[in-house]
């Protein structure tokens, strides 16, 4: 019964493999600091061994594992600060270490100024919408949101991109590609969620390394886009930093029909604009 337990990926307190050497792992190297918790592909088989449990038979899988898609162990996360979250970061081949970073929920700004913008979405394009996602997606693409927010002149190369980045499989919502007025290549990955969803850091994550893989000679520019509960719709720009990933730039838009954007307003957006200059 014991051999087969360790082949069903489950130990016998009920907690899965990945779990117990993930946590074992940590707990080997945290003494109450929260820099240089640093270990090899190499060290995750002695874990497994450690703890009486047969190594894996895709060593990488744990760590991207507990890079994308489960999240770390309680005891991992008990030591985080307030504010706070432990994530896996490679630093070479076969090399990775822990790293202590602020958490990353994005919520639009509900103080933010929405800007109007003339609705070009076509009808038809409203009656069929299936969800929010998809919703959001084509209002972005019909009224090239994505050139009035970053300035650059953009192209829808794919969406739902599904790929594999170190035998991981990730997807992106969309992905565009840019140009910029000194010729410069871009490129975009979006991440979209309706109102009642959540814009989360380990997408951006796996958008950054796909960006890296697929796209090496391009400069990526990470966006996130949401529905608000009223209306707008919200684009971020984020950028990763040592602490994790901070918020470069936030703006939110209202797309109204034509008759709706009135004379006052489109002065006022001339004089912001000049005064901008």
């Amino acid at each position: 019964m014991a051999g087969r337990r360790r082949h069903t990926g489950v130990n016998e307190m009920g907690r899965s493999n990945y779990e117990t050497i993930i946590e074992k792992l940590f707990l080997d190297r945290y003494k109450g600091h929260k820099t240089d918790l640093r270990f090899s592909r190499e060290r995750i088989a002695a874990a497994a061994r450690a703890l009486r449990i047969a190594p894996p038979k895709n060593l990488g899988d744990v760590v991207y594992s507990y890079r994308y898609r489960r999240p770390m162990p309680d005891a991992v996360r008990a030591t985080a600060e307030e504010g706070h979250v432990w994530v896996i970061r490679s630093t070479g081949r076969g090399q990775y270490c822990f790293a202590h970073v602020r958490d990353l929920v994005l919520q639009p700004n509900p103080h933010l100024i929405a800007t109007k913008i003339p609705d070009a979405t076509p009808g038809i394009i409203d009656m069929y919408s299936l969800n929010d996602e998809q919703a959001l997606l084509a209002k972005l693409r019909y009224n090239r949101l994505l050139d009035i927010f970053t300035g650059l002149t953009c192209y829808s190369l794919q969406n739902h991109l599904r790929t594999a980045v170190d035998s991981v499989q990730i997807e992106t919502d969309e992905i565009y590609v840019g140009i910029d007025n000194h010729g410069a290549h871009y490129v975009l990955p979006v991440q979209a969620k309706g109102d009642a969803e959540t814009l989360g850091r380990i997408r951006f994550e796996q958008d950054l390394d796909m960006c890296r893989v697929k796209f090496d000679a391009l400069i990526p520019r990470l966006i996130g886009t949401q529905f608000t509960q009223n209306g707008l719709l919200a684009l971020f720009e984020l950028q990763e930093t040592a602490e994790g990933f901070g918020i470069v730039d936030e703006k939110h838009y209202r797309l109204v029909p034509p008759a709706e954007l009135s004379d006052e307003e489109l002065q006022d957006y001339r004089r912001r604009a000049i005064g901008s200059q």
